[in-house]
């Protein structure tokens, strides 16, 4: 690997000479390209950013200074400057994270892996250097330009912007994109600092002509250049940053490095909070990347390094089920529109765009913002559809209580990736949502088993006007049909009992339906009678479930969502209402964060396979021997 692979560390990294840096980065992005192609991962941030990140280790001396990367997918090189190099099982079980990870390095500080968020941890870390009486530390925050449209970023530099002797430095690595095209206000003004050089043009011009002129010359460019907060905001918009009162340093080419490190180092010297803008390009280096209109190979899959193309066809997703009924229902219902938090491919909006471009609405990395625009959408007699990843739920809480569900608002959120999505680690786990959503007053949530029951449940869902709906499914390819074979109101029983006397009523939430049926035919070879059924909507607990589990010895529910305040924890209290007691035997997912494996391997890690509850739950039925 020449002179990567004698780079175990950021000082072995400062001890090369200019000259090396450019056959540096030439290998970093040929390691990636080769590596990444065969384990999959974040493929085109990575290649945006080898100079700019061999410029930051360069300048500042981690872990003393602290580098705070937003989200953290960009953080492969990184990992190579500080001495990871074996990407072998990259996001595989016991191999390195896909984000950063403080169990590998101590170089890796903020792990949480939501955008927006590192400048509220940059600003917390600065403040902490200071009040230990460590003014030498400094800290600096990396963040993308989409992740400056999440509103929490905004509220961070709104608090740093008046600290003026605070020792922080932030990047902005400017590349026009988050997943697609980033788009807003905040993308308008960042397009006219990248194309605009009138103010640097016009000093230079003045600076030039005047000062040949005698005596007059130098006074009347000396009150020019006093008048550069004026002049930049008529040729050269710098002025929302320095209005916030943060030192604005660039445009700077990303990829030339020297130019980095020169604006990176006037940063550190200036003593107080500084933004340094740096142009990049996503997929730099990697042709098939380049010309990726989509995303720029944001993240891929294993794939050909020589064409960019899987070396296998992928199969049909759950994700692919919703963008074609979306699709359909568009087409009969012009009221129903879609919002997006800056995923428009990601969460399968992009046919409904095709098709009816002013009905979906993208509003950045700000799901708070899209949730309540939402309330308000439906206030104006629309039904809206809000497509984001189940983790992501989480940071629009609040706005789903307050806004959608105190104000009745039928609103639609469907939530991809539920559920384990293993390899991108416990931050996108979305093991979340059930548990969060059931304390959600008059909150209607069903999970579909296969993708038929996707089309049936979002169409159940939009009908739905005086509350907030929410579907949720997992990531990867969709399960096969499962057939009901009878009904009991709105349950489907997907297993029929041997006998009319019921000894276990399995209940498979959603996709777990699948694991329900395998664990019935199991007990039931052990001579227990075992019914197992799907509720297809199971919050709030509805009144079928209860009166089946009425006429069961015992009741079982298997969901891959947090055990702790699941649909378990749900049923139970229903049926405590209805004054039943029967035994309910909770499986889900413990409540610790889980490290990155893959899906299977984490379902057999947290015991939600047929064998490891069908084991349980003999236990659990068997009576003890006297």
């Amino acid at each position: 690997m020449g002179v990567l692979a004698s780079i175990n560390g950021p000082d072995d990294l400062r001890a090369l000479s200019p000259d090396q840096l450019d056959g540096l980065a030439k290998e970093i992005r040929e390691f990636l390209i080769d590596s990444v192609c065969r384990t999959g991962g974040h493929l085109g941030p990575n290649l945006g950013v080898v100079e700019l990140t061999i410029a930051l280790h360069r300048v500042f001396e981690s872990p003393r200074d602290t580098i705070v990367f937003d989200v953290g997918h960009q953080t492969y090189v990184h990992k190579l400057l500080t001495g990871r190099h074996d990407f072998s099982k990259l996001k595989k079980q016991g191999g390195l994270s896909g984000y950063a990870s403080r169990a590998e390095s101590e170089h890796d500080v903020m792990e949480n892996s939501h955008a927006s968020t590192s400048l509220s941890w940059a600003d917390g870390i600065a403040k902490a250097h200071r009040l230990r009486g460590e003014r030498e530390r400094h800290t600096v925050a990396v963040i993308g330009d989409g992740a400056l449209t999440g509103g929490m970023a905004w509220e961070a530099l709104n608090n740093i912007a008046v600290d003026k002797d605070l020792p922080l430095v932030i990047v902005v690595n400017d590349n026009e994109r988050s997943y697609a095209p980033t788009t807003g206000g905040l993308a308008d003004h960042l397009a006219t600092l990248r194309t605009t050089k009138g103010y640097e043009r016009f000093l230079a011009w003045g600076r030039n002509r005047l000062n040949r002129t005698p005596v007059l010359g130098p006074a009347v460019y000396d009150t020019l250049h006093g008048m550069k907060k004026g002049l930049k905001d008529i040729v050269a918009p710098q002025g929302m940053f320095e209005d916030l009162g943060l030192k604005y340093l660039g445009p700077v080419d990303g990829h030339d490095e020297q130019a980095v490190e020169s604006a990176l180092r006037k940063a550190r010297a200036y003593g107080g909070p500084v933004l340094v803008h740096v142009l990049t390009q996503k997929g730099r280096g990697y042709a098939p990347a380049e010309h990726d209109e989509a995303d720029q190979f944001h993240a891929v899959g294993v794939i050909n390094p020589e064409t960019g193309l899987p070396f296998e066809a992928g199969g049909r997703i759950w994700t692919d089920e919703f963008n074609d009924e979306m699709c359909a229902i568009g087409a009969e219902r012009e009221d129903v529109v879609a919002l997006t938090a800056a995923m428009l491919i990601p969460v399968g909006l992009d046919g409904f765009a095709a098709r009816y471009p002013d009905r979906v609405f993208d509003v950045g990395i700000a799901e708070q913002h899209a949730t309540t625009m939402a309330a308000g959408l439906a206030f104006g007699g629309l039904h809206p559809v809000v497509a984001v990843y189940s983790t992501f739920l989480n940071r629009a809480f609040d706005q789903l209580l307050m806004d959608c569900a105190l104000h009745h608002a039928g609103v639609t959120f469907v939530l991809d990736r539920a559920g384990v999505t293993g390899s991108d680690g416990p931050s996108h786990n979305g093991m979340w949502d059930m548990t969060l959503t059931s304390v959600v007053p008059g909150l209607r949530l069903a999970a579909p088993r296969d993708g038929r029951q996707v089309r049936r449940l979002l169409r159940e869902a939009i009908d739905v006007d005086d509350a907030p709906t929410v579907l949720r499914f997992p990531k990867g390819d969709v399960a096969d049909p499962i057939d009901a074979v009878a009904t009991h109101g709105s349950v489907d029983v997907l297993h029929p009992a041997a006998r009319d006397e019921v000894d276990l009523l399995v209940v498979g939430v959603g996709s777990m339906a699948q694991v329900g049926v395998a664990v019935a035919e199991k007990l039931e070879a052990q001579g227990l009678s075992v019914a197992g059924v799907d509720p297809r909507w199971v919050l709030p607990v509805s009144e079928d479930l209860v009166q089946l589990a009425a006429g069961a010895g015992a009741v079982a529910v298997i969901e891959d969502n947090l055990v702790s305040g699941g649909i378990g924890s749900a049923v139970t209290q229903a049926l405590r209402a209805a004054g039943l007691s029967q035994p309910v035997h909770c499986h889900g997912i413990p409540k610790r964060f889980l490290s990155h494996a893959s899906r299977s391997q984490v379902l057999d890690e947290v015991g939600l396979t047929p064998d490891a509850i069908a084991t349980s739950l003999t236990r659990a039925l068997t009576p003890p021997v006297s």
